[in-house]
């Protein structure tokens, strides 16, 4: 089974607020809400492909010295598998402003599971509330 690596940001605001942004129509799990990243490209270090996908995704722009490990997730879909490290943000330069059409919302995290998420996402809210409390 395919391994597909894939980086993420778990965005916090100064009100504890984490941001969550829903897939676009037309791509796989779309309508679920998940945290903003995406697939790490061969010869990429994962906190590179971060940085270049929030500057992508939301037109913000993220030092390396500013990404905490956090997590990470492990899910097997039907047809590959997703390994996914998660990194904590709390300092941007910019305003989050989707680039792609996509919709976002800052939750706090015990509000995360009113939200539809990808199965590999759910198992990642209980380690994000503790973070924020």
């Amino acid at each position: 089974m395919k391994i597909l690596l894939v980086a993420a940001a778990v965005l916090i605001d100064a009100d504890d607020r984490v941001l969550i942004a829903q897939r676009p129509e037309g791509k796989a799990l779309a309508g679920l809400w998940e945290f903003p990243g995406g697939k790490v490209d061969p010869g990429e270090r994962p906190e590179e492909c971060l940085i270049r996908e929030l500057r992508e995704e939301l037109g913000i722009v993220v030092k390396e010295t500013c990404l905490a490990p956090v997590t990470f997730a492990s899910h097997a879909y039907d047809d590959f598998h997703l390994l996914m490290p998660v990194w904590a943000c709390r300092r941007w330069e910019g305003f989050v402003q989707p680039q792609e059409g996509q919709a976002v919302k800052w939750v706090h995290p015990r509000e995360l599971r009113a939200y539809p998420m990808p199965p590999a996402d759910v198992p990642l809210i209980p380690a994000l509330i503790d973070l924020v409390s």
